[in-house]
């Protein structure tokens, strides 16, 4: 069969070529449909194995089950912690951000790590508890926090809530980071094969139980769980409202049969006050409208009460879209 000519370079070609690129000026000028034209927010979370990512994905999942009718798509990153995730949204590199209590308190009001309020911080809800956590090689024979000294210990890395809190408990105990032999700065996602390779002896961790990142240096290598008692912490859980005690269920994680006694805090998503209300209305009312799937994504966050999430924990004042959302369900005034 004989093809058709093809248009010379003559006014044929040039009246095809002209409707071609009217049409897609027409395409590109039509509206979009909603879920062309969503907006990307970004939770900061965590190390990959500690709970902060999970709470992040779980908020992701849930929102964007209904991103084709708000038009928002939300992801995750995996970030330094919660020290980090409060200067980023300073900065407008985040949108949300999750964070331990105690950070939240001290950005607002300026202490600890932070030199200048975030009076623009808003808190949006809290989410599980977060009980610092002691893990020592199982040949280190530490019975108590003090015993470290001398010892290779994991600090945190700088700009993760476990190590501003870390740090608040060595003045407490009256100790500073060169009592230890080494004082190594590694992430979360480091400190579990850095302990049963034989790097460090020990880490502090605040994190939600169960955690993967705790679990491993257990079962990998017998690492053992140590209390965090006595008069120092009993000061500090009197004299900051952003602490109180807490227990490791005994058993929980292999060769820990005994429940380990310790102190913590809460687990906190904050955002701007510059985020839209519209935003966070529709990641609040993600959470809550299915509060009970939320609860099954992660174990740790199985005794979740809504009465709880919306005060506990929260000294930066609450986002209005937040508490538009609580409004109407009754929960504030």
């Amino acid at each position: 069969m004989q093809q058709p000519p093809r248009p010379s370079s003559g006014p044929l070609r040039r009246a095809m070529l002209g409707a071609t690129v009217l049409g897609l000026a027409c395409l590109l000028a039509a509206p979009l449909p909603a879920a062309a034209q969503q907006k990307f927010i970004t939770i900061g979370t965590g190390g990959i194995t500690g709970v902060y990512y999970a709470v992040g994905g779980a908020i992701c999942r849930l929102v964007n089950k209904e991103r084709a009718r708000h038009g928002m798509r939300c992801s995750v990153e995996s970030t330094g912690g919660s020290v980090y995730n409060v200067n980023a949204i300073k900065s407008g590199e985040l949108d949300f951000g999750m964070t331990q209590s105690d950070v939240q308190y001290q950005a607002y009001n300026g202490t600890g790590p932070f030199k200048e309020a975030a009076k623009d911080l808003r808190a949006v809800f809290s989410v599980h508890p977060e009980p610092f956590t002691v893990v020592a090689r199982k040949e280190a024979d530490i019975k108590q926090f003090t015993d470290f000294k001398g010892k290779r210990f994991n600090v945190g890395n700088p700009g993760s809530g476990t190590r501003s809190a870390l740090e608040e408990l060595l003045t407490a105990e009256g100790m500073k980071l060169t009592d230890f032999a080494l004082a190594s700065e590694l992430k979360a996602d480091e400190h579990g094969p850095a302990l049963c390779d034989n790097k460090i002896d020990g880490f502090f961790y605040g994190v939600g139980h169960p955690s993967a990142n705790i679990q491993d240096p257990t079962t990998t290598c017998g690492a053992k769980l140590v209390p965090l008692t006595g008069p120092a912490i009993d000061e500090l859980v009197k004299k900051h409202p952003y602490y109180a005690y807490a227990t490791i269920p005994g058993g929980m994680y292999s060769g820990n049969p005994q429940p380990t006694k310790t102190y913590g805090v809460l687990a906190t998503m904050v955002t701007s006050a510059k985020t839209p209300a519209d935003v966070v209305y529709v990641i609040t009312k993600a959470v809550f409208d299915n509060l009970d799937e939320f609860k099954k994504l992660h174990p740790a966050f199985a005794h979740l009460d809504a009465a709880h999430m919306v005060k506990d924990g929260l000294s930066a004042p609450l986002h209005e879209g937040a508490a538009r959302y609580y409004r109407e369900k009754g929960w504030i005034k």
